[in-house]
């Protein structure tokens, strides 16, 4: 009796880890849509924010004169590398087959996301510190006053801009960690591993 009800303990077995498996895996695909679309959601803001400063940027150079005028052709250079920027990322996002990472690989990319994000808040930072030193600079004998004071400006707008747009993501992407199937994190006396089914 115990001979025959083995192989069928063990197939029922077998067959709910396969189930389970599964039902990992299709959580694993989601969360991995879920980190694509905020990704294109992000780039398709950053693509607004930039074409409408190359736009406005490109059409008030024009217009205007002195400080603003610099302020505006700023503007349009600056948010043409954002435009190349969202444009590649957002190439990038839908040319992805979520559907094909596994754990490791889900976990680093979107961990990899959070930390450009970070990097990049950095170095947001030190635009608004490089636009403050050019504003200042604006003041000293000799230098072109309106150019570097209106440079200065935008730069501390896009520093700005970006600062918030990638503290953000970064958050909006932190929280979706505990929604990964794959957790790493402090257990008992030491580092464990917790894998959701």
């Amino acid at each position: 009796m115990l001979d025959r009800l083995a192989p069928t303990l063990l197939l029922t077995l077998f067959l709910c880890t396969c189930v389970s498996a599964q039902e990992s895996l299709l959580g694993l695909s989601e969360f991995n849509q879920a980190s694509l679309n905020h990704q294109r959601t992000a780039m398709l803001v950053l693509g607004g924010w930039a074409l409408t400063n190359v736009a406005a940027g490109g059409v008030l150079q024009g217009r205007t004169e002195g400080s603003t005028q610099s302020f505006h052709r700023m503007n349009a250079l600056w948010n043409t590398v954002n435009l190349a920027i969202a444009g590649f990322g957002y190439w990038s996002a839908t040319r992805a087959d979520p559907a094909a990472w596994d754990l490791a690989t889900s976990l680093s990319k979107h961990q990899g996301f959070q930390k450009v994000l970070l990097f990049n808040a950095g170095l947001d930072v030190g635009y608004v510190m490089g636009g403050l030193y050019l504003t200042e600079r604006a003041r000293r004998p000799g230098a072109d006053g309106d150019q570097l004071r209106g440079f200065g400006r935008s730069i501390m707008l896009q520093g700005a801009f970006l600062l918030a747009f990638d503290l953000v993501n970064y958050f909006v992407a932190a929280g979706a960690n505990g929604t990964l199937p794959l957790r790493l994190g402090a257990a008992g006396g030491g580092v464990g591993l917790t894998l959701a089914f």
